[in-house]
């Protein structure tokens, strides 16, 4: 059984099917090449970046003298270039389950770089053998980014691809009707992951021609090979009642063995993430071990400096386009730049929540004359796409999230995250029941999974469970992601008013 893998709000436990003697489908061919490709991609990126670092070590005399660089980077180049795509293989960056969607690809591709440096380290320590270390560095230095900006374009490309119907997974989706519809039901909305639904499978002898949301029940959970083979499915995902016992399952697998088809089990975890869950075989017995979440613990700290390295940063960057923000609201009608509003931060300690203000100067008196505008009938924040409230000035700003550059002087003064659950009211976290407290044990964030869902299109049950799923899997990676994530937000405007 493999390791656990997320699609946008489901784990899938990826389950070997093997051996495989039938031959390859025709999404399976396109697998196998999308693998090549993106194997060929990094294998000429790394050759490249070590060209690029002995080139770039003899003209930069940063560490010792690179009288012997040339020499060395030929008869050790190509021994890194090797060392680096074996790691690459080994740690799985080219297993299928693992390109195109999640995190899990971009740390491992981290992960193979940090073994071939240690790795290469300790063999020249070893052996005596005199390395350049600007040599060595540059490498890596080069290498890394780039092979991690090729991965990213190419499941850009992989993305348009399965927006276009080509190389898609055929899937079929064992279980009872209800949990088919909820797997089928995220399946269909993230159309970039590529699964092309083409049938359920219910325990029932006697099915029904469909399951309430419409998808065609092909079989019952006792003909699964056959289902494989007539739907010509590439992957089967089994949910809550699709076997009674251990014992059937393993049946099926055997049943599935000679076909080229994934499997997946969808576990009754929900809202944990992949890189939370490890399987532990334990006296034959495949348990799913669940990690204690990170936000929580000694992680804060890492989290923290993080938090204020990014932040100065990014003020410093940003300083001129807010100085003329500033000076584009005072010139619009004298009023204050900044709107000041007290939020609810970590552990329930309030503070003032800074951002360009974007509004009129007398917004909140004008509130009760527009509340029937009012689209968040299920919140505390008053929200209407077209808000006659909101001055020329602030409509550009709000539109690319330029109001919320000052809350980065709230990163630095510890009230809030780059990244976290979005800054709630006072009145809001007046209305908590006790399972949305837990948003309150790390601090808000200028960005989140929120920002990067739908802003202001997310309904409240919806902000509160990303927000729930963030506290309880925060990792520095998924931080990295979901910035990265927000910068195409903001620009495609999405949810933004």
């Amino acid at each position: 059984m493999g390791q656990p893998m997320r699609e946008s709000g489901v784990v899938l436990l990826n389950v070997s099917a093997r051996p495989v003697t039938q031959p390859l489908s025709e999404r399976g061919r396109g697998q196998r090449l999308l693998q090549l490709g993106i194997a060929g991609g990094d294998l000429v990126i790394i050759t490249a970046a070590t060209a690029l670092a002995a080139v770039g070590r003899t003209s930069l005399d940063v560490f010792n003298a690179a009288n012997d660089v040339n020499q060395v980077a030929q008869s050790v180049g190509l021994w890194i270039v090797a060392a680096w795509m074996v790691a690459n293989l080994a740690l799985g960056t080219y297993t299928s389950s693992h390109l195109g969607v999640g995190t899990i690809e971009y740390a491992r591709v981290c992960s193979a770089a940090g073994l071939t440096a240690g790795a290469i380290g300790i063999l020249s320590y070893l052996t005596k053998f005199n390395l350049s270390r600007g040599f060595f560095v540059l490498i890596f230095a080069i290498g890394v980014p780039l092979v991690l900006l090729w991965r990213w374009y190419a499941r850009r490309l992989v993305h348009r691809a399965h927006a276009h119907g080509h190389l898609l997974t055929r899937v079929l989706i064992s279980g009872s009707a209800s949990h088919v519809d909820d797997v089928a039901a995220v399946l269909e909305r993230e159309t970039w992951l590529g699964y092309r639904i083409v049938g359920a499978l219910t325990p029932s002898s006697h099915p029904t021609a469909a399951t309430p949301r419409g998808v065609p029940v092909v079989g019952n959970t006792g003909q699964t090979a056959e289902s494989v083979i007539a739907e010509k499915a590439d992957m089967v995902v089994f949910t809550e009642g699709a076997f009674p016992s251990a014992v059937d399952f393993r049946r099926i697998a055997w049943d599935l063995e000679g076909h080229h088809v994934q499997m997946a089990v969808v576990p009754s975890l929900s809202d944990i993430s992949s890189g939370r869950m490890a399987m532990r075989p334990v006296g034959g017995l495949p348990l799913v071990h669940v990690e204690q979440p990170q936000s929580l613990g000694a992680s804060r700290g890492l989290k923290r400096a993080f938090d204020f390295a990014g932040a100065t940063l990014l003020l410093l960057v940003a300083a001129p386009l807010m100085i003329l923000v500033a000076i584009a609201t005072k010139l619009q009608d004298g009023g204050p730049i900044l709107f000041r509003q007290t939020r609810v931060g970590r552990d329930g300690e309030l503070f003032e929540c800074l951002k360009f203000r974007s509004m009129v100067i007398d917004a909140e008196a004008r509130l009760s004359g527009i509340s029937h505008l009012n689209q968040n009938a299920d919140g505390v924040l008053f929200k209407a796409q077209a808000d006659p409230r909101i001055t020329r000035v602030g409509a550009f700003i709000r539109r690319y999230s330029i109001d919320e550059l000052p809350q980065l002087i709230n990163v630095v003064n510890g009230d809030m995250s780059l990244v976290g659950p979005r800054p709630a009211l006072p009145a809001e976290v007046r209305r908590y029941v006790p399972d949305v407290q837990r948003r309150l044990h790390v601090r808000p964030g200028v960005t989140g999974l929120w920002q990067v869902s739908g802003r202001s299109d997310l309904s409240w049950e919806d902000t509160v469970r990303l927000d729930l799923y963030y506290v309880d899997n925060w990792s520095i990676v998924q931080d990295l992601s979901i910035m990265a994530k927000t910068i195409h937000a903001v620009f495609a405007s999405r949810g933004a008013y």
